[in-house]
């Protein structure tokens, strides 16, 4: 039986070899092997080899399949990887070069907006309300944001023009000139700033920097969040737009703002169904607020002490506390990264008033 093996070997190993071009001599030797055996060595030779012979010949086709296919694949996917980091180099440098350079900022918001993300260098011109940051200042050209003036921006050619969008007027007329133009309106909570400053990002070419700058205004409002004292109830306040006593309610960005922090609104139980009210001497006495945010200081030149004289307004919590507060009010009417830097002064102004609210 063992011989029988062997030569059924060998005939195995003759076949592969004729198969593979072998030479004459030995398929002599193959076959010489074969008549030596008897009748049943030579059918379980014939299978052995047969088997043999299938068993490599797939196995060999299986390996060529595999390294073609895996070949293949490999060629294929550096074919892809080399397509679309091209595709990727080629649109980051579309965008580069798309980016406008000519810029018109005719929104005091944008123009901040703008100038956080890097882009500053990219403003041609802004309007006489964009006093901020100061070299943003430098660019007025006598523009107004609120009567603009078709001719006089087209005459310095710009590439891009921002606005607020509440001027469907002026857009067609840039629409008409071939100007290219984007709006950012009135924010009415911060995941519209954050929409804002993003989409700017993308326009200018400054998508990573519009990214981090809404990253860190996110981690600061949480960061000032955390560190609110903790009442028993909430604090209530009064926002004055100027001493005719215009306020907001919460439909209103500051009105959000406020919210932020956990402050109520006293204009809510006015009864007037407007996101700016005009309040009463009478109504805010008789509420009473905790806090009161001057945020007409700068161009009305209204003060804490000169709220103290007003009237009946020494009975108020927020004067007899030290609630009255001076903001900014160009950051208090606008809805750019500064905002963080207001809510961080409204919430120490909570901080400050607190141990009075809770001792009464």
């Amino acid at each position: 039986m063992r011989f029988n093996q062997m030569a059924a070997a060998f005939v195995g190993i003759a076949l592969i070899a004729a198969s593979c071009g072998g030479d004459d001599t030995v398929e002599t030797e193959a076959t010489t092997v074969v008549e030596a055996t008897d009748a049943p060595s030579s059918e379980m030779s014939s299978d052995m080899s047969s088997d043999m012979s299938s068993e490599m010949s797939s196995e060999m086709s299986s390996e060529m399949s595999s390294d073609m296919s895996s070949d293949m694949s490999s060629e294929m996917s550096s074919e892809m990887s080399s397509d679309m980091s091209s595709d990727m180099s080629s649109d980051m440098s579309s965008a580069a070069i798309d980016a406008p350079s000519a810029i018109i900022s005719l929104s005091p918001t944008a123009t901040e907006m703008l100038y956080a993300i890097g882009a500053g260098d990219q403003v041609l011109a802004v309007d006489d309300f964009s006093n901020y940051p100061l070299e943003a200042a430098d660019k007025m050209q006598g523009l107004s944001g609120f009567e603009p003036n078709v001719e006089s921006i087209a005459g310095l050619d710009p590439d891009l023009v921002v606005t607020d969008g509440t001027n469907p007027d002026l857009l067609d007329q840039f629409d008409t000139l071939g100007i290219d133009h984007w709006e950012g309106p009135a924010a009415t909570g911060f995941d519209d700033v954050y929409a804002q400053i993003e989409q700017l990002g993308a326009l200018t070419g400054h998508v990573g920097e519009a990214a981090e700058l809404v990253g860190q205004m996110q981690t600061d409002i949480a960061a000032i969040q955390v560190d609110l004292p903790t009442l028993d109830e909430p604090l209530t306040y009064y926002h004055e737009i100027d001493d005719t006593y215009f306020s907001v309610t919460t439909d209103t960005f500051i009105g959000a703002v406020y919210q932020e922090i956990g402050l109520v609104n006293i204009a809510e139980d006015a009864g007037l169904d407007t996101p700016y009210p005009q309040l009463n001497a009478e109504f805010i006495i008789q509420a009473s607020p905790d806090l009161i945010f001057l945020a007409c200081s700068k161009y009305c030149g209204t003060t804490a002490e000169s709220v103290a004289e007003r009237p009946g307004w020494e009975s108020i919590a927020a004067v007899q506390n030290g609630g009255v507060i001076e903001v900014d009010d160009d950051v208090a009417s606008r809805w750019g990264p500064r905002i963080v830097e207001y809510l961080k002064a409204a919430s120490d102004a909570v901080a400050s008033v607190a141990p009075a609210k809770t001792s009464g």
